[in-house]
Formats: structure tokens, sequence, C-alpha cells
């Protein structure tokens, strides 16, 4: 068949138990094929694509081997990068997608069908009713659906706890993705299409997929290792709009100065990639901010970026003519900024790519926009009348009518004069105003005769309206400015808002370094932020290597040293041929589970292309994560906390390469003794039967029957590890350092002493004392018998008691 589309990872062999090859489906027409056709015959691939809320979905069935592939809901910006990236590498004929979408995502289906290029095959949008993608309905449609791999004898209960160990239920938009692929197929009836109808599509597994490069890490990782952490506001004002960020990976890291590298960075966590090529290229900037020669301008960067603003949200009001003054000032500070961003990074050295980039593509389009807007938007002006308003000297049609505005007060008051010399003697006071889309008017007070309608009736004057005890009316001289003088500040309002779109358009034009700016100015404000807690935290450089297993020296828990009065850092040696799974036993509160948290959360930062807490590291090739340190309760299928540890384990079981990190602590104690040893020893002894193939595993663990009843193999793979701890009369104290177990807990034998001789040994050594005694002459006067006692007794005797 074809091969597999290259960057895209597909599921192991093991991922879907229980699948095995069946025989060719026979077609009704079509002659059998031969064996050069069947090799010429092309894989189809059906895509189905949700985005919401900044999350996407991804499910796509690939008819080569009838599987049905899965993304779990990732994050991706509006761009939709992420998407256009997956799309190449899986090149499918068809998407599906929702006919209620986001206009973002609609546009991006619209560009890839617009494309000129005919050599470029355009996939086929297909759109179904949003109540085909409804949560309930897929979950339905994937429970219903018969499929060959799940054994005919399991019970509905049965089946779900099945599919809820291969699919992750848990991602709620990635199961509406899948529920609307299923509706496709069989609406399209993809690969059967001459079969009777009571044959359905075939799907033979389903399997995750990752991306070229991504790490593979599950929701479930990311809770453990606290890298994200939902808190509810304290604030009383804020409960209604959502949460904050609590203590987490990335709440200590986000020493952020703009809005886009909080976003960027936390992109960066859901991403973590191997592609060393990236990660060297962003340690190599943290490196230079860390040298001390540098901080004048680490702190001129940092000054720079507190002032780029949410540019994209002022281009789109822009676009939509909704611009405010605010926007101006924030666009106004934003390309200055930009520009002095540019002339810093001109003076560092081109060897760092970022610097080089943001160098050449911060063009001088920028100097263009800050100096349009400085020369045209008066900002006093602005915010006094609170709309946009033009400087001086910009349109001389304006300037000339805000001089006249500005003398019309004392004109008016002279007009008014003239007015009153023409009224009644009995009105006592007049007034001519000015009031925008209706004019100038006479205002005189109301005479305490003036009751009815009718009293307001002056001769030569036109009644217009009474308003706070004051009549309004037209008269001939009123009439006379209107038409001399016309409404000055509607037209001030109107010029000055064809000036604002004239210059909006201006700027649109030049959009593209805008963007280019949040783009660049992101990657210099998350790697500045990393620098700076690696500064505060004497974190170290991560040296990366092809080789498999990992080598830490005085690794710390980045989250557990800021909150602990002192912090023993201990070492991690794994190996690629020996030492590659280690079971760690203690007691409880002994630092077990800080251990497995403090290994996985060193090498994901390693992974992000941060500085991480040790005094050295070395980091092989890692493609997941996977652990089971902590059961998330789940709802949505109804699964024990038991059976979520062996779904857990599952997907470490089925997924996990050589080049896999497993983290499991605890394993099996949620049911009985017998039953979790068992699972425990059975999965171990799983992994040592692939050999140097096995991944990297860390397991704490209280059964110590493990070890005691010699349940594992004697391998160098293995190493068996201790908290160390000390009894100290009827108080156990914990030293929170790792050491090796040793034979007496391994094996529950005593421990043969090595300085104590045997008892063969020491009956030599006391037959040759006697034979060098009975040799001695004690007549002999020179014989000194407190010498021998000294020289040859005294010591025979120490080494022999």
């Amino acid at each position: 068949g074809a091969p597999v589309q290259p960057g895209v990872r597909r599921g192991s062999q093991g991922s879907t138990p229980g699948v095995t090859a069946g025989p060719p489906m026979s077609r009704a027409l079509p002659p059998p094929l031969g064996p050069e056709q069947e090799d010429q015959e092309c894989s189809e691939t059906h895509m189905s694509v949700l985005w919401y809320a900044g999350q996407l979905a991804i499910t796509y069935y690939d008819t080569e081997d009838c599987s049905v592939y899965f993304m779990p809901d990732i994050p991706d910006n509006e761009d939709l990068k992420l998407l256009h990236r997956v799309i190449g590498e899986v090149n499918p004929q068809c998407i599906v997608t929702s006919a209620k979408q986001d206009q973002n995502i609609a546009k991006f289906l619209t560009s890839l069908t617009a494309t000129g290029d005919k050599d470029i095959r355009k996939p086929e949008i297909v759109l179904f009713p949003n109540i085909d993608f409804g949560l309930e309905v897929s979950k339905q449609r994937i429970l219903s659906r018969q499929l060959p791999f799940i054994p005919s004898h399991m019970t509905a209960a049965e089946k779900v706890l099945y599919l809820s160990s291969i699919i992750p239920f848990e991602s709620p938009l990635m199961i509406r993705a899948l529920g609307g692929l299923l509706k496709f197929l069989d609406r399209r009836r993809v690969g059967v299409e001459l079969e009777e109808s009571t044959i359905a599509v075939p799907i033979l597994a389903f399997k995750k997929f990752v991306l070229s490069d991504i790490v593979n890490m599950d929701q479930d990782t990311y809770c453990v290792l606290q890298i994200f952490k939902s808190d509810i506001h304290p604030s009383v004002y804020k409960l209604s709009s959502g949460l904050k960020e609590g203590f987490s990976l990335y709440g200590i890291l986000n020493r952020c100065r703009c809005k886009w590298g909080e976003k960027l960075l936390r992109l960066w966590l859901t991403r973590p990639t191997r592609n060393l090529t990236e990660l060297n290229k962003r340690l190599d900037v943290i490196h230079f901010f860390l040298l001390a020669q540098n901080h004048e301008t680490v702190l001129t960067l940092q000054g720079c970026l507190k002032n780029i603003k949410n540019v994209p949200l002022i281009l789109k009001r822009m676009t939509l003519s909704h611009t405010k003054v605010s926007d101006w000032q924030a666009l106004y500070k934003t390309a200055y900024s930009a520009v002095c961003l540019r002339d810093t990074c001109r003076s560092l050295p081109h060897t760092i790519e970022l610097f080089q980039t943001i160098s050449r593509v911060f063009t001088d389009d920028l100097h263009y926009i800050a100096n349009l807007i400085s020369r045209v938007v008066d900002f006093e002006g602005s915010i006094s009348e609170n709309r946009f308003t033009v400087r001086p000297n910009v349109d001389p049609t304006i300037d000339e009518k805000k001089r006249k505005l500005m003398g019309l007060s004392e004109f008016l008051t002279e007009v008014a004069r003239k007015e009153l010399e023409t009224l009644d003697n009995h009105i006592p006071s007049c007034c001519v105003i000015y009031i925008p889309l209706i004019g100038f008017l006479l205002s005189i007070p109301r005479l305490p005769t003036m009751v009815d309608k009718s009293d307001f009736e002056i001769k030569g004057l036109d009644f217009m309206f009474l308003s706070e005890d004051k009549l309004h009316y037209r008269s001939a001289r009123t009439k006379e400015l209107d038409s001399l003088l016309g409404d000055l500040h509607c037209e001030i309002r109107d010029q000055e808002t064809l000036i604002m779109h004239q210059l909006q358009t201006k700027i649109l034009e030049k959009s593209e370094v805008l963007n280019s700016v949040i783009e660049y100015t992101a990657h210099l404000d998350v790697l500045l932020a990393l620098a700076a807690m690696a500064r505060e935290n004497a974190y170290c450089r991560p040296r990366f290597t092809h080789r498999h297993g990992f080598h830490i020296k005085d690794g710390r828990h980045p989250l557990m040293e800021l909150c602990a009065k002192t912090f023993v850092a201990n070492p991690v040696n794994s190996g690629e041929a020996t030492r590659r799974i280690k079971i760690i036993t203690g007691p409880n509160s002994s630092g077990k589970s800080v251990y497995l948290k403090q290994v996985g959360l060193i090498v994901f930062m390693a992974l992000i292309g941060s500085y991480v807490p040790a005094t050295e590291a070395e980091i092989g090739v890692i493609d997941g994560i996977y652990t089971r340190i902590h059961s998330r309760e789940s709802v949505s299928v109804g699964l024990s906390t038991f059976m979520i540890d062996l779904n857990q384990v599952a997907k470490a079981v089925n997924n996990a390469t050589e080049r896999s990190l497993v983290l499991i602590d605890e394993f099996g104690k949620g049911t009985n003794t017998l039953n979790g040893l068992s699972l425990l020893a059975a999965v171990l002894r799983y992994w040592i039967s692939q050999g140097t193939q096995c991944p990297q595993v860390f397991v704490s663990t209280n059964f110590h029957s493990l070890m005691q009843l010699e349940l594992l193999p004697d391998t160098p793979l293995l190493e068996y590890l201790t908290m160390e701890t000390h009894q100290d009369g009827d108080e156990l104290i914990f030293f929170y350092q790792i050491k090796q177990v040793s034979e007496l807990i391994r094996n529950g034998k005593a421990i043969k002493r090595i300085d104590h001789p045997s008892k063969g040994d020491r009956m030599e050594k006391c037959k040759s004392v006697v034979e060098k005694f009975l040799r001695l002459d004690l007549d002999d006067p020179h014989v000194d018998l407190e010498e021998f006692m000294r020289e040859e007794v005294l010591p025979s005797a120490a080494s022999v008691l």
C-alpha cells in the first residue's frame, strides 16, 4: 500500500489490542486486482475538523489501513497555523466541518479551495449541520458502532470501558469531531460504495497521532506535573468572569511583559518539541540574556516590550471603522517601541537568528506608521473630546473652520446685542447659541406671562422649542448665520472622520510589518521571561544528545523548591542499555512522588527550550511523556478510580516507545494487594521483555514483595532505588535523598559481612599462631615473650574475635 504520510507518527501496533489482519473484503462488481494493481491503489484520507474558543480538534479516516486517527483537543491561535500544518502532512481529500463555524476557520477553509495552483489538489469542503456534531449524539454514535476489534461477548458496559482506554472521552471537541466523521463515513459509504447497505464502513482501529517533532503528552500528564493550574479568582468582582492561573509551572515562568508573550508561552507549553535545532536556538538566546555584560540590553528590551499592545484587535477595529482614541495611542506606542527593539537588535550579534530576523523584518514601515500617526492625530484634543481629532496644519479647510468655531463666542455675543435691540422691552436678555445639527438659535428667558404655546409667538421670530425655561427661536440673523457659517461642528467632524479613514487605509496597507512585530516580540518576550527565571533560580542549560536516556546532576523540583525552606537535590541517571527501569521504594512522605514529578518537569522544561533546575543536565531523545500519578475522575463515562488508573497505564503500554518517559506512582494500590502486585509485575515484565527497546520507566511502589519474591528477572535494565531515612528512637527522619536499595530490602536475607573473616580463616590463623608459639625455645634467654604477644598474638586475636 501507499506509505504513511511523512511527519505523522501513527499509533503503535499495540494501540488497539485484539486487532488481527482478516481476509480482504469481497467486492461484488470489480474483478479481483492483481498484485501490481493493488500496489497502485491510492489511499484516501477524510478529515473532520472543529475549532472553537481557541481549541482545535482533528480526526481523520485512512482507507489504506481502515483506521481512524484522532488528535485530542489542543490550543491553536486564530491564524490556525497548527491546522494548516496538519492538513499539509495528512493531505486529506475531504474536510468535514460544522456549518456553524467561526469566521476564522471559515476564511481558512475558503483559502484552501481558492488556491490558483492547478497542480495542488484542493480538498473538498463538506458542511454538516451543527446538530450532527453534538456531544451526546457523537458519544452514542461511537458507542453504538459495531467495531470488529471489540470482542462480541462484551456487554455494553464492558464496551464503554474498553473504548475509554483507547479514546479520550475527556476531550469533548475531539469527540464531536469524531462523531461528525462517523456520520460522513456512513453517508458517503467510503470504501464500500458498491456493497450492500447493511455493510458499514470498516474501522479496524482507533489510533492517536502526533505531529512530527511534537512530544506526546495527554491531559493527565499536564495535570499531575502541574504545568497549568486554574484557581477561582479571589476577587468577588471576577468570580463570574473566569479563573486565574494558580501555582503552576506556567505561573512561575510567566514573566512576560506583553499579552502576546503570555499566549506564546502557553503555546510552547502545550507543544513541547523534540526539534533540537529549534530548542538550541531558544537556549542560545537565553544564554545571551544571562551574560552579565548584557544586563543593560535586557532592561532596554523589557522596557520596550511593555508598550507592545494588542495590535491585531486594533487592526480589526480599523477594518470595521470602530477605532477608539486609545487605539491610536496604543498603535503609536507599539510602532515606536518596535523601532527601538529593532535598533537594539541591530547592535546585538547576528549569530543569534532571532536578533537577525528582528533587524530584517522590522522595516522602516514602522517609522512611517509612527510618524504618520504623530503628524495627523491630536492626542490631547482627542482625549478631551473623546473622539478622533486632527492636528493643526494637516488640512487647511479644517483649520479655517476651527478658527471660526473658536472665535464664534465673541461674534455671537455681538449678534445677541443687536437682536436685543429689536426685541420688545419686556424681554430682559437674550443670547445666540450654536447647537450641532440644528444650527444657530436665539434664546430668551421664559416670562411669567408666557403660559400657553400661543404666548410663545413673537413677531419676526420662528418658535423652535422650549428647554429649561428657555425659549428658542430662529430669527433673520440666525438664518443668515446658518447660510454663511453652516454647521461648523458637524462639518469639522465629517472632515476629520474622512481623514481618519484615509489614515486607517494607509496603516492597513502596512499591516504586514505590524503582524511581524507581534510574532517576533512574543518570541523575545518569552525568552526574556525564561532567562529571568533561570537567573533567579540558578538553572542550567540542558545538553541534548541523540542517545536514549538522560543524566541529571543535582536535579530539583521547580515548584517545590520555591515553597520549601530547604530542598534536597537528587541525581537522575538512566542509560541506553542499563538502568532504563527504576523501581523506587520508601515510606510514605519520603519524597518518591516529588522525585517522579521532578524528573518529568526537568525533561519537559528542556523540551520547551528552557533552562532546567539542576547543576548539569543531559537529555536524550524523547517522543512522549506518560504518567500514572494522579487519578482524574471522569464523570462523562462513569469510570472507577482503579479503572482510570488502568487506562492511564494502558496508554503508556500501548504507545510508549524506546524514546518515551514513563512515570508510575503507586500503581495497583486501588485494588487488593495480590491483584495490584500482579498487575504491576506484569507491566514491568512486559517492558523488560522489550530489552533496550523499552521506555525510560520510573516506578514508585510500596510493594516490597516485588523484590523479595523475585517477581522480576535479574537484568541490567533494572535498578532498585529508595529514599533514605533514619530511625531515631520512635521518630522516623526523612533525608529525601535517593540511594540504591540494600540487599536486605531486596531479598529479605541477612547481609553477608565482607569485613569479617569466615570460620575457616579464623581456624587457620589460630593454627598459625600456635605453631609459631611451639617453635619458640623458652629456655633461650634472648626470646622475648612480651614482644611475641604484642606482635603476633594480639593482632591475631583482634581479627579472630
